[in-house]
C-alpha cells in the first residue's frame, strides 16, 4: 500500500464530508492522533478498520486501498443509454444513466445486459384514462416471476416493482415512444417492442373483430 496516496484520499474525503479527524477517530474507537499519521502518509489504517473507515467516507473500500478514486465518465444525458442492477442477495433494484460503480449487500453489482427478446412474455396494453395500463401473460410463482418492468421515454424512467403471486400488470403515464423493459429472475431482462407498436397493434386487433 502507498500510505502517502492514501493518507491524503483520507484526508480529501474526510474534509469533503466535513468531518474532523477526532470525529473519524472516536467513530472508528480510536486515537485522533492515528488519523493523523494516516493522513501525514506515517502509516496506513489496521485492516480491520478499512471497512468501517470506508463506510464513514462513503467510498469504495477497494479503492480507497489504492489510494485513488476513479471517475465514471461524464454522464451525457442520454438516457435511453440507461442501466439496471439487481442485487442478488436482498433483489434491490438500483438504476444509472451511464457508467456507474453500483454496491449493495457489500458487494459491487454487475449491469444486467438485455437477452434475446424472444423470451419477453406477451403482453397487452390498453389506454386508461391518460395512462397505459399493460398486463403480462405470465405465471408469477415465487420461482418464475417479473421482478421490475420500467419505461424509458426522454428524460424519465418510469420503474415498476412486482411480486410473485401479484397480478402481472402496471401503468404508465401515455408517452409514446419509449422503450419498455421487464426483468424476469428467470429469463433476466428483456427489451420489449415500442410501447405505442404495441398498442396500436391492440387497437388493429380491436377494430378488427
Amino acid at each position: 500500500m502507498d500510505c502517502v496516496k492514501i493518507g491524503k484520499l483520507i484526508a480529501k474525503l474526510r474534509k469533503e464530508k466535513n468531518l474532523t479527524q477526532r470525529n473519524i477517530a472516536d467513530a472508528l474507537g480510536i486515537q485522533n492522533k492515528t488519523v493523523s499519521k494516516w493522513e501525514c502518509g506515517l502509516g496506513c489504517p489496521d485492516l480491520s478498520l478499512w471497512p468501517e473507515l470506508s463506510a464513514i467516507l462513503g467510498v469504495d473500500m477497494k479503492q480507497m486501498m489504492e489510494g485513488e478514486i476513479t471517475s465514471n465518465k461524464p454522464d451525457s444525458g442520454n438516457i435511453d443509454k440507461v442501466r439496471f442492477y439487481v442485487c442478488p442477495s436482498c433483489g434491490n433494484i438500483l438504476v444509472s444513466t451511464a457508467s456507474a460503480s453500483i454496491f449493495c449487500c457489500g458487494r459491487k453489482l454487475e449491469r444486467i445486459l438485455p437477452t434475446d427478446a424472444i423470451t419477453a412474455p406477451k403482453i397487452t396494453v390498453e389506454e386508461m384514462d391518460m395512462d397505459y395500463f399493460v398486463t403480462f401473460d405470465h405465471p408469477m410463482t415465487k420461482e418464475h416471476y417479473l421482478s421490475f418492468v420500467a419505461y424509458v421515454k426522454s428524460d424519465r424512467i418510469f420503474l415498476n416493482r412486482l411480486y410473485p403471486e401479484q397480478n402481472p400488470s402496471c401503468r404508465f403515464p401515455i408517452t409514446t415512444g419509449g422503450k419498455l423493459y421487464v426483468y424476469c429472475i428467470k429469463h433476466g431482462l428483456v427489451t420489449c417492442q415500442k410501447i405505442n407498436e404495441e398498442l396500436s397493434k391492440s387497437n388493429d386487433e380491436e377494430l378488427g373483430s
